[in-house]
């Protein structure tokens, strides 16, 4: 499977992200990070040298992917942190527009989640506060 063919069923599915891995291919469809969490999570093996294709990558979702091992991702829009974090794994990497951060969904600032990772140099150091910030969501 190519890259080209996950970015296409991204776009005519109205998905939030496409995982392929060892002949299978997967669509989520959750907002932020929380699909990529939980196959960090519970299904780490479907991450680990995956192709993924995505709507947002923001700092957080690139951590989590660089946590999994993810080894190629293209995103339709990546923000400045996430890049300069998966550029620095060496994760190959395309995307279509690079924002300087990921916008929350009201619009009124920072995506929470970008906002909780800026201030983090690795993927290892975003991931705790990753989990503590989905832990309280479910709560």
């Amino acid at each position: 499977m190519e890259m080209k063919q996950l970015i296409d069923r991204l776009h005519k599915e109205g998905c939030s992200c496409v995982i392929h891995n060892d002949g299978q291919t997967l669509t989520f469809n959750q907002r932020g990070v929380k699909d990529l969490f939980t196959l960090l999570k519970e299904r780490p093996r479907l991450l680990d040298g995956a192709m993924i294709a995505d709507k947002v990558v923001g700092k957080g979702a690139a951590a989590l992917m660089i946590a999994g091992g993810v080894s190629e991702v293209y995103a339709d829009v990546i923000s400045a942190p996430a890049l300069a974090l998966l550029q620095k794994s060496q994760t190959a990497i395309s995307y279509g527009e690079c924002v300087d951060n990921i916008i929350n969904r009201k619009g009124t600032g920072i995506c929470p989640v970008e906002s909780l990772c800026l201030d983090c140099t690795t993927a290892d150091e975003c991931i705790p506060l990753i989990e503590n910030f989905i832990t309280n969501l479910n709560n």
